[in-house]
């Protein structure tokens, strides 16, 4: 297989890279240049495709499939789409949950109605930018569009932080503020399965959308932090607390603390998609004890989370110590 990677040094197209050299197929990124490295073996293309004749490196390639991460302005998926649609037969674009129009139902599914948003928009918010990309690489491949609605994605490689910072934290040991319910189920994708997913998939020609993310539940809060405990060989207390306590203090799910968001908050739904099409596809996700571990052997190996490839950075993520230590201050058990 000719693998054509946009982008290709950030965290999901850095994984998918990696999948495919592993797999033995011939691999092409194509990006600025100016942000991490390749593989050995991987040949680069540089260019930007937001700029005039930015995408001219790509004439008169040929590809089996080419992987699209982007969550810029959907012009730009508009553009390298039409200028490879004679190169390609396949176009897997790496979309979100976040397309979905609110208010969003628990266990929603692929064909739930998407926000507005247009193919040839400039840039708008991360929800409109990846509805507009899917409408893009439908508009030119039609059926040979695959999309990817991933959810929270977690693994080595993580530029957003949320994993690390609870790595981190628990790390530094002493009592942490652990929130409730410890049975809380969570839903996420660790990145190595989403992009083999994606290149099984897309070698097959598969086309539509797809939640792939693993079922709600596929580990809870307990045993995530149970697990972050174990990795790190901390001496961290976990102090569980309920989250009406937490909820009252204006602590931000997801946020503040990371991956948390409790049961009847309006945006549960983030860790209750429906997923049963991916899974029947084939998607498989590994045990949260080996995407904990390897993360933090990662982190430890990078010494902090990577600037994110190409993209203006995202707000931190984490609860202030200080606000830390006030809730801890008499907490009510989970």
């Amino acid at each position: 297989m000719r693998l054509l990677m946009l982008g290709g040094t950030g965290f999901v197209g850095g994984a998918t890279v990696a999948e495919a050299v592993r797999r033995g197929w011939s691999v092409t990124v194509f990006n600025r240049g100016v942000h991490g490295a390749v593989p050995e073996g991987v040949h680069r293309l540089r260019g930007d495709r937001t700029a005039p004749d930015g995408l001219a490196a790509l004439a008169g390639g040929e590809w089996d499939l080419v992987v699209d991460t982007w969550d810029g302005a959907p012009q730009a998926v508009r553009d390298a789409a039409r200028a490879l649609v004679g190169s390609v037969p396949h176009y897997a674009y790496v979309s979100s949950g976040s397309v979905y129009a609110p208010p969003v139902p628990a266990e929603v599914g692929e064909e739930a109605p998407v926000v507005a948003a247009a193919s040839d928009a400039g840039d708008g918010d991360y929800a409109q930018n990846k509805a507009g990309g899917e409408r893009a690489a439908v508009e030119v491949f039609g059926d040979g569009a695959l999309l990817v609605r991933a959810g929270l994605i977690l693994g080595p490689g993580e530029d957003i932080g949320r994993l690390p910072w609870w790595l981190d934290r628990i790390a530094r040991g002493g009592d942490v503020l652990a929130p409730g319910p410890q049975d809380l189920p969570i839903q996420y994708v660790d990145v190595r399965d989403l992009a083999a997913w994606t290149l099984d998939r897309g070698a097959e020609r598969v086309g539509g959308a797809f939640n792939v993310i693993s079922r709600s539940g596929h580990a809870t809060m307990g045993e995530l932090l149970a697990a972050t405990v174990a990795a790190t060989g901390s001496d961290a207390r976990l102090r569980w607390t309920d989250p009406e306590q937490i909820l009252a203090a204006e602590v931000v799910p997801w946020n503040d603390l990371p991956i948390w968001v409790p049961l009847g908050h309006e945006y549960r739904w983030l860790q209750e998609r429906g997923v049963e099409k991916a899974y029947a596809s084939g998607l498989t996700c590994r045990p949260v004890a080996e995407t904990v571990a390897d993360t933090w052997r990662w982190l430890r190996q990078v010494g902090s989370v990577p600037a994110r490839a190409g993209r203006p950075a995202r707000s931190a993520v984490g609860l202030d110590p200080e606000r830390e230590v006030a809730l801890l201050g008499s907490p009510r058990p989970a």
